[in-house]
């Protein structure tokens, strides 16, 4: 028996190990994934789901309303904080930037990031651009709201809450009344949904003028996350051998940047950390005004050892801050 297994059954030889996630199928799906995880990593090791209803999952509304981002998280940081789970599965593209973590907790993991592209669903594979002009596009993301502005203004949005499945039902209803949705292509990947008509968007920007409509992701994509409490070694012990250095990296750099602009809930804001065939920390930014008839954008370079280096500095300066701050009124 190794030593990390060793202390790991010790610690759970009463109790199971419990991780705790949303109710959504497709939280579930990512929390199985991470029980497997660690059943390789510590076979043996009892462990039990605990699904939590979070207040964003029930409300139709602008999150803004209800305190934010932070709403996807707040029922399941009080079970961790109070014991009554051992460490939480987060999409980090839902962890706002705005909100401390509670106290006490600290993401141990970052699981291998995976596709970060949007990509438009339809029923019968119309691709964005040859959409009529005035069809209606089912997103609550005002970052997609944004991009659209660029692209396809002569497009109408409505906000489209719920869980993937339940918006890809919304779109296959009789009425049609949604010409397409926007949606991520992993949530079509993890949900065994990618027989159906997509359109993958290009993350690289593209002017209006150029013909393609493109997708900036948002902060965080496509990346898995893992908190439990700092104080609890056996767990963050597990988490640590959990953890995809790269991808832990692209994050602190996307998220730093996200600190730095002081962004919230509702503001668009696109941002994209990756490495380069050259080994260097490559980050890509993008703040947009409400229907993307202004933005500011930035590319930047630097180094792996301190990503957290590279940040908001050309973005501030080109007038960013001002963007965020209309999207508050």
């Amino acid at each position: 028996m190794n030593p990390l297994t060793d202390v790991l059954l010790n610690r759970f030889a009463e109790a199971p190990l419990r991780i705790g996630t949303r109710t959504s199928t497709m939280a579930r799906i990512q929390t199985g994934h991470v029980a497997e995880l660690i059943t390789k990593l510590v076979p043996g090791v009892p462990i039990e789901i605990v699904p939590t209803q979070v207040s964003a999952d029930l409300w139709p509304g602008d999150l803004t309303e209800i305190g934010g981002k932070g709403a996807f998280s707040t029922e399941i940081d009080h079970a961790l904080t109070s014991g009554r789970i051992d460490m939480a599965v987060h999409c980090m593209k839902d962890v706002p930037g705005d909100v401390p973590l509670a106290e006490g907790t600290a993401f141990g993991a970052y699981l291998r990031r995976d596709d970060v592209h949007d990509v438009v669903v339809t029923r019968d594979g119309v691709a964005l651009a040859d959409l009529p002009s005035g069809s209606l596009i089912g997103t609550s993301s005002v970052r997609r709201r944004a991009q659209l502005g660029i692209h396809r203004p002569d497009l109408r949005t409505e906000r489209i809450r719920g869980n993937v499945d339940t918006r890809l039902a919304k779109l296959d209803e009789d009425d049609g009344t949604y010409a397409a949705l926007i949606l991520a292509r992993t949530s079509l990947l993890r949900l065994g949904l990618l027989d159906r008509h997509h359109e993958v968007l290009p993350l690289e920007f593209h002017t209006a003028d150029e013909g393609v409509v493109s997708m900036a992701p948002p902060i965080g994509a496509g990346v898995v996350g893992i908190q439990a409490r700092s104080s609890d070694t056996p767990v963050m012990r597990v988490l640590d051998e959990l953890n995809h250095a790269a991808t832990a990296r692209w994050i602190l750099a996307e998220r730093t940047l996200l600190n730095l602009l002081s962004g919230h809930c509702n503001s668009p804001i696109a941002g994209h950390a990756s490495t380069t065939a050259d080994g260097r920390m490559s980050l890509f930014g993008m703040v947009f005004n409400r229907d993307g008839s202004a933005f500011v954008r930035s590319h930047a370079w630097g180094d792996q050892v301190d990503p957290a280096t590279l940040g908001a500095a050309d973005l501030l300066h080109q007038g960013a801050r001002n963007l965020i701050t209309a999207t508050r009124k």
